[in-house]
C-alpha cells in the first residue's frame, strides 16, 4: 500500500480589505485594524446591508496595482476574482522561491483554487444586453470570465504549471476544501507542489442585494461598519461580504527539504463532511462540524487531545 507523503506549507500570499501582501495584512492584524467600509454609491442604495471589505485599488504601499498584474489586454479576457487570484499567487510562490524552470518540474506543480461565486457582473450585464436585443455588444469573453475553473487556469497559464489543475466551488469551504484536496494530490503521488487556495470578488449590487434577500448580512452597523463583523457577540446581526484571496504553496516534504525551502507549516489531516439539514442553517446539534473534525483528526492520526486550537467558521450570523 501506497505510504502518503508529508505535505508542508512553503509559500504565502495574500490580497485582503486589510490590503495586499502578507507582511502588510499581518501587521495590520496584529494592530487590530479593520478592512471593512461602508458601501458607497448610488448602486447599493435601498438595500439594507451598506458594509462591506473592499480591496483597496491603487499604487500605494498595501494597495493592489492592477497594471502590475496583467495588461490591459490581459485585463479584458479576466473577472476580478482572477486578477486577486494572480496578484496572491504570485506572492506565495516569490515566498515560497518555486519557479519551476524544467518540463518535468512544471509537470509536477499544479493548482487548485477555487471561487465561492462566479461575476454577477459580467451575467447581469451580458443579461441586460440580450434582453435589449444588443447581442453584438455581449464580450466574447463574457463565458471565460464567469467560469469557475479560470482563476486555477490563468495562474497555471502565466507561471506555465502542467500539474494537476483543480478548481473548487463549495461556498464558504471553498479555499479550505482546495487546500485539502491539493494536499491530497501531494499525499498520493500526483504533484510535487501545489498552488491553492481560494479567491473572491462578489461585491456587485446583485449579489448583495441576494444575500440581503436571504436576511443574512448584518445590517445594525451601518454607519459603524468597523463593529458589523462580530461573531460570538450577543448583538451579532449577520454576516459581512468581503473579497480578496488566500493562496499557500503546499509542498511535498522531502522536495522541500531537498531545495532548502522555508517551512511554516505541515498539513497532518483533512476531513470532509456534509450535515444533510439546510442550505444555509447548521444543524442544531452540530454533527456536521463535529463528522468534519473527527474525520480530520483520525486522518491526522491524532486524538482530541492534541489539538490546542480550533478556527471556527464563525460568520456572525444569529444561528
Amino acid at each position: 500500500m501506497l505510504q502518503p507523503r508529508r505535505v508542508v506549507v512553503t509559500g504565502l500570499g495574500l490580497v485582503t480589505c486589510l490590503g495586499s501582501g502578507t507582511a502588510h495584512v499581518w501587521e495590520r492584524v496584529i494592530k487590530g485594524h479593520c478592512g471593512l467600509t461602508k458601501l458607497d454609491g448610488k448602486e447599493f442604495a435601498g438595500i439594507p446591508s451598506q458594509v462591506a471589505g473592499r480591496v483597496p485599488i491603487g499604487s500605494c504601499p498595501g494597495e493592489l496595482n492592477l497594471e502590475d498584474i496583467a495588461s490591459s489586454r490581459e485585463r479584458r479576457s479576466m473577472a476580478q476574482a482572477t486578477l486577486y487570484a494572480l496578484a496572491a499567487a504570485s506572492e506565495a510562490l516569490s515566498d515560497a522561491n518555486w519557479k519551476p524552470e524544467t518540463d518535468k518540474e512544471r509537470q509536477r506543480t499544479g493548482v487548485a483554487v477555487g471561487v465561492g461565486m462566479v461575476s454577477m457582473e459580467e451575467i447581469h450585464e451580458a443579461g441586460a444586453l440580450l434582453s435589449d436585443g444588443k447581442y453584438s455588444k455581449i464580450k466574447p469573453h463574457f463565458i471565460p470570465r464567469i467560469l469557475v475553473n479560470m482563476s486555477a487556469g490563468h495562474i497555471s497559464l502565466r507561471h506555465g504549471l502542467k500539474g494537476p489543475n483543480h478548481a473548487v466551488s463549495t461556498a464558504c469551504s471553498t479555499g479550505l476544501h482546495a487546500l485539502g484536496d491539493a494536499s491530497r494530490f501531494i499525499q498520493y503521488g500526483d504533484a510535487d507542489v501545489m498552488v491553492c487556495g481560494g479567491t473572491e470578488a462578489s461585491l456587485y449590487p446583485l449579489a448583495v442585494a441576494g444575500f440581503a434577500k436571504m436576511r443574512a448580512l448584518s445590517t445594525n452597523f451601518n454607519d459603524t461598519p468597523a463593529k458589523a463583523s462580530r461573531p460570538f457577540d450577543k448583538s451579532r446581526d449577520g454576516f459581512v461580504m468581503s473579497e480578496g484571496a488566500g493562496i499557500v504553496v503546499l509542498e511535498d516534504y522531502e522536495h522541500a527539504v531537498n531545495r532548502g525551502a522555508k517551512m511554516y507549516a505541515e498539513v497532518l489531516g483533512y476531513g470532509l463532511s456534509g450535515d444533510a439539514y439546510h442550505i444555509s442553517s447548521p444543524s442544531e446539534d452540530g454533527t456536521g462540524a463535529r463528522s468534519c473534525m473527527g474525520n480530520a483528526i483520525k486522518n491526522a492520526n491524532l486524538t482530541p487531545k492534541d489539538v490546542t486550537y480550533i478556527n471556527a467558521h464563525a460568520t456572525s450570523t444569529p444561528l
